[in-house]
């Protein structure tokens, strides 16, 4: 297993020769003339703008007319082109020992500036930021949380396990101690110990975030404050007009479960029966109330559609023979296999059929959802089920509009609104001067097609200039790497 020392160094290859040292802000200037300016305020898009960063932070926008470009600066034609803020992915796996290799360059070359690890190994994490800031290291900015779960973790190599009040309230102040940014919340949480860790997080002042326990409903999960959810876990359930009997077969399916294993095998049994017969017996009165409720209380939500649809349209050979694949690691890639994955074992034709409708429906909700105030997080869940680092943010916008929010609106869920809900937004989240200079430079607007985020000509990270060449570069050296495991 690769070490710390030796992670870096693979990363700084993938890295402009400015990236390895910091410079001298006064020295490192960079101007960006006559661009369109899309800020992710929700102002309308602002042409013929040249925008000075000096050092990491932008220090002046104005008309192209207008505005003096300093002598020593570097100079980036912008006519015709786009700029927006760097992107945040709020839902990945990526801060475990040896896959920054490969998912760091992936990122940065898709424009993906800022990610939240919903499960992060918190030493690597606090290396991964040292490196980073020290200019080491070129990758994304990192938050990172602890999973906590019940007392048989669905996945014990990497959640603290709880199973009382007690046990709560300590998993909570060790996972701040060690330096959690939030608490990741799962499934199997036991009801008494999932208020007390709520309680415990408000008074040490973290976040907890994640899956609704099976123990609690959704709408207790956001009064009990919750700050998102992940997956849209638990909305079916809420909105079916037979709640308290899919609860009570839940229950039943998982108490005499020993192990990891026969948790697993279990519950995800009963949680498609469960998700099939909630879709059936849909309630649009209660999906109001609890819309109402989540815009109410402030509870976001990072539904990760590129996942859900992975799921549904598995068969389909647009995944099997996706050209990213090549940036995933065999191992990885044989997991997604449908015929070995233990949560799509022996499905059918019918049923497969059924979870596309399904996930149709989950598109429905996410434009509910936003029609009633429910604020949204671009999330991918990379890297699961033909989730790619960095690729995969894209589609996940692109399914934002399909569900109903505006380009403008899908764009925002990847910059304003990430930005809002860490509470960086005096720092990061929009083109604005005085900012951190996370930007990403397009060549079509991404407010006539969404899909024009995918066509990058430059990146800048934390003031780094890093152009198309060195883009391509950084995912073909992402290919090598992953071929090498």
């Amino acid at each position: 297993m690769k070490t710390i020392s030796m992670v870096a160094l693979l990363l700084i290859s993938f890295a402009l020769p400015t990236a390895s040292l910091k410079q001298d802000p006064q020295r490192n200037v960079l101007a960006i003339s006559d661009v369109t300016v899309i800020d992710a305020t929700g102002a309308p898009a602002r042409p013929n703008m040249t925008v000075i960063v000096t050092g990491d932070r932008i220090t002046n926008i104005g008309n192209t007319a207008e505005v003096v470009i300093p002598e020593n600066a570097h100079v980036i034609e912008g006519k015709g082109k786009f700029l927006i803020p760097g992107l945040w992915d709020m839902h990945v796996h990526a801060v475990i020992k040896s896959l920054p290799e490969t998912y760091f360059p992936m990122f940065i070359a898709n424009g993906v500036t800022g990610v939240r690890d919903m499960a992060a190994d918190l030493e690597l994490l606090k290396q991964l930021r040292k490196d980073i800031e020290g200019g080491r290291l070129l990758g994304p900015r990192l938050v990172g949380g602890q999973m906590v779960d019940g007392p048989i973790p669905f996945w014990p190599q990497i959640a603290i396990p709880i199973s009382d009040e007690a046990s709560a309230r300590q998993a909570v102040a060790s996972a701040k101690d060690r330096g959690a940014d939030f608490i990741k919340v799962y499934s199997l949480i036991p009801r008494p110990a999932y208020f007390a860790l709520a309680d415990e997080a408000k008074k040490r002042g973290i976040t907890f975030a994640g899956h609704v326990p099976l123990s609690v409903s959704a709408s207790e999960a956001s009064d009990a404050g919750q700050k998102s959810i992940e997956h849209l876990e638990g909305i079916f359930l809420a909105c079916s007009a037979v709640e308290p009997e899919l609860r009570k077969n839940i229950g039943e399916a998982i108490k005499d479960a020993k192990d990891a294993e026969q948790v697993k095998t279990s519950l995800l049994r009963v949680l498609n029966e469960t998700e099939i017969r909630a879709f059936e017996t849909f309630s649009q009165e209660k999906a109001a109330a609890l819309f109402t409720r989540f815009a109410k209380n402030g509870t976001w939500q990072a539904p990760t559609l590129v996942v859900a649809r992975a799921g549904a349209f598995m068969d389909d050979s647009d995944f099997i023979n996706d050209p990213r694949l090549k940036y995933v690691r065999r191992n990885i890639r044989d997991s997604w296999k449908n015929q070995d994955d233990f949560r799509l074992k022996n499905r059918t034709a019918e049923r497969s059929a059924l979870y596309k409708r399904v996930f149709q429906k989950r598109l429905e909700l996410i434009g509910a959802m936003h029609r009633a105030g429910v604020k949204m997080l671009a999330a991918t869940d990379a890297v699961v089920w033909y989730v790619f680092p960095g690729f995969s943010l894209h589609d996940e916008l692109e399914l934002f509009v399909k569900a109903g929010l505006s380009p403008m609106e899908a764009l925002q869920t990847a910059t304003l609104n990430p930005a809002t809900y860490l509470g960086l937004i005096d720092m990061v989240g929009t083109v604005e001067q005085g900012k951190k200079a996370d930007l990403v430079l397009l060549e079509a607007n991404p407010l006539e097609n969404i899909s024009n985020t995918k066509r990058i000509t430059s990146v800048i990270v934390d003031g780094q200039l890093i152009q198309k060449a060195s883009l391509d570069k950084l995912l073909k050296d992402a290919e090598v790497a992953a071929s090498k495991n």
